[in-house]
Parts: C-alpha cells; sequence; structure tokens
C-alpha cells in the first residue's frame, strides 16, 4: 500500500510484479553467492515499489520455513548483488533499491484457520442464533 493510503498505482504494480518474476528467477537458478542462501529454495510471493519507484520491498518465504533470520542476513548481504542482476533483466530508468522482509501472511492464514477449526468456533457458527444471525433463527 502506498503512502497515505492510497493505492498504489498501475506502474507500481506493473514494476512490482516484473520485480517479483525477475527476483524468481534468480532464486530458482540459485544465483546467489551466499553460503547462507545456498540450500534455501525461496519464495518471493509480493514485491512492492514505493511511488517514486526508487524502492522495492520483496516479501519472501525459505521453503519449509523455520530459516527466516538465515534468509533475512543472507538476503540482505547479496542486495546490491540482485539489484545489479536485476538491472540486467528490468528496464528501468533507475534500478529500486531492494528490502527484504519475511512475508507473515500464511503464519496469519493459519492463525485464523485454527481459531475456524476449534470446536468453540465451529459450534457457534453452526448455530442458529449464534453470532452473526439476527436473533430469529434466519440468517
Amino acid at each position: 500500500m502506498a503512502r497515505h493510503g492510497r493505492a498504489p498505482s498501475q506502474r507500481q504494480l506493473r514494476v512490482g510484479e516484473e520485480l517479483r518474476h525477475a527476483l524468481s528467477e534468480l532464486f530458482a537458478r540459485h544465483d546467489l553467492r551466499d553460503p547462507d542462501l545456498a540450500d534455501l529454495t525461496i519464495t518471493v510471493t509480493e514485491v512492492r515499489a514505493s511511488p517514486d519507484l526508487r524502492q522495492a520491498t520483496a516479501y519472501v518465504l525459505a521453503l519449509g520455513g523455520g530459516e527466516e533470520e538465515l534468509l533475512r542476513r543472507g538476503l540482505d548481504r547479496s542486495a546490491g548483488y540482485l539489484r545489479a542482476q536485476l538491472a540486467k533483466q528490468v528496464h528501468l530508468k533507475f534500478t529500486p533499491r531492494l528490502v527484504f522482509e519475511i512475508d507473515r501472511s500464511f503464519d496469519a492464514v493459519a492463525r485464523l484457520d485454527n481459531l475456524l477449526l476449534k470446536s468453540e468456533a465451529s459450534d457457534d457458527l453452526a448455530e442458529p442464533g449464534g453470532p452473526g444471525s439476527s436473533g430469529n433463527g434466519e440468517s
């Protein structure tokens, strides 16, 4: 999301998607020279470009999870190299500075799933007079 609550522009979205594809290719080829990243399979879930396209935040995950700190350190060290590789693949006036964030959206979805699967929540959802109903048995 862009600053001031504005939605990202079409250009930001397009550049973000182009960067995501290019980064995914680099990670798929294991085109990284960092020992911490050598054995990791990295997934890029999203890339958000800043309004001026000078910075891009890449949301990443290590397949299998649990290697978050190792992944973050390795990507931070490799950011300059990755930026240089992106400059060769993505043709922009300026190649964005890369910032890497661990994607936690899947954790949030899993927590929500667990809450919904708990017997109390499923019982409440199944009852005709449960939360969200009008109280007269009709939805």
